[in-house]
């Protein structure tokens, strides 16, 4: 559990941010269509799921600002949102498989919104 940095590489040459790639973002929809564990082995701690969540999502808009290095990115957040929905089956089968408590399960989840800066107000387990 979070152990896991994905990245793709051959793209330095291209101006477009990786997620606007439609090769990368191809790639990352099979990749996730063929192995969905992504919210259980991701690292949290890098941007790299962030990235790879991007390019995921149907529909995404990038405001790249003269004179600043990094892109805005504008999504809809009801997309990341089923994103996650869709994440959290495979996660939670990954954490009972590895026999973790309740409360380790709820503390991912909510390591997850936190990552994405959504809001969690769900309680603790008992």
């Amino acid at each position: 559990m979070n152990a896991m940095t994905f990245v793709v590489e051959g793209f330095d040459d291209d101006s477009r941010e990786i997620h606007s790639i439609p090769e990368v973002r191809a790639f990352y929809h099979a990749f996730r269509a063929a192995w969905p564990y992504w919210l259980y082995v991701c690292n949290l701690d890098t941007e790299e799921f962030h990235m790879m969540t991007l390019c995921c999502l149907p529909s995404i808009a990038a405001l790249k600002v003269d004179q600043r290095t990094h892109v805005a990115v504008e999504y809809d957040r009801i997309e990341l949102l089923e994103f996650l929905r869709e994440g959290f089956v495979p996660m939670n089968a990954m954490c009972e498989r590895s026999g973790m408590f309740e409360r380790l399960i709820y503390e991912r989840t909510k390591a997850i919104f936190a990552y994405f800066s959504l809001p969690f107000d769900g309680p603790p387990p008992p």
